[in-house]
């Protein structure tokens, strides 16, 4: 197998991997796509095609769920309307706020150094979210309402600073407006559903002249295994959250963070300069 399609393996996983966990799969593929050399225009169709495929993993774990809900809609029951109201609220912040500064974030912050700062910032952040006194209101994502979804899209727009953690904000955001650790967990699962699709398809039709039909055996094989990866990752941190809390992922994204800016410090890794 060519050089670049391990390249488009350890990607995917790295993808699948870190898209759900709240330490950053923005951060992780920045860092990954430059230790690689594949951080070019390519690369980031690239990241495009495997985010997508990240997406569908969620889709087809609660792909009952998501039946159900349409079914709802179709039958005008007041849950599943409530359900895709509150998906609604909660997408709405990142979605204008990523319109009006994606362009400006990319230009400066989408760097190895900036993320590394990220991870470690986030990091304290969760480990100062987990030492607060859990009062829980919502144990259940079907008890929130329209005010619940939007305070955890406010939280959510932080993440479009690379290297914040997309679920990372959305998860600790939903501790600290009085979601239980499983609702909070599950509905930033559902959010990503319409935030990443959303995103993917912008960007596919901004960056469309750069997709090539010699790239689709390269996009299988990183999709393929962001997909897998994705959904092994969804289940596991399922079973995790029911017996630990998200210290741990604060001090790999602590412990991370300062190796990238030590091994920068010491000229160990060229990480690329912004």
């Amino acid at each position: 197998m060519d050089l670049i399609y391990w390249k488009a393996l350890i990607l995917g996983i790295v993808e699948g991997l870190t898209e759900f966990l709240p330490i950053s799969s923005t951060g992780h593929l920045i860092m990954a796509g430059d230790l690689l050399n594949f951080n070019d225009e390519r690369g980031k169709v690239f990241e495009i095609v495997i985010q997508f495929a990240a997406i569908l993993a969620v889709c087809w774990e609660y792909r009952a769920r998501l039946g159900a809900v349409v079914s709802g809609l179709v039958k005008k029951q007041e849950a599943a309307q409530r359900f895709v109201t509150n998906l609604f609220v909660a997408f709405l912040p990142a979605a204008v706020l990523g319109l009006l500064f994606a362009t400006k974030i990319k230009e400066y912050l989408f760097a190895p150094i900036p993320v590394a700062l990220a991870f470690i910032i986030g990091g304290l952040i969760i480990l100062w979210a987990e030492k607060r006194q859990h009062i829980v209101r919502i144990e259940h994502v079907d008890d929130m309402r329209w005010r619940d979804a939007l305070k955890i899209g406010l939280a959510q727009s932080l993440a479009l600073i690379p290297g914040t953690s997309r679920s990372g904000a959305t998860i600790i955001g939903g501790l600290l407006f009085g979601l239980s650790r499983t609702a909070a967990t599950e509905f930033s699962f559902f959010l990503a559903i319409p935030t990443l699709t959303a995103a993917t398809f912008y960007e596919v039709v901004k960056y469309r002249s750069l997709f090539h039909a010699q790239d689709w055996w390269l996009f299988a094989v990183g999709s393929v295994a962001s997909f897998v990866s994705a959904f092994l990752c969804v289940r596991w941190l399922l079973r995790y959250i029911s017996h630990h809390d998200f210290s741990a992922f604060a001090w790999y994204r602590i412990v991370f963070g300062l190796a990238v800016l030590g091994t920068a410090y010491s000229g160990m890794v060229n990480w690329s300069a912004n």
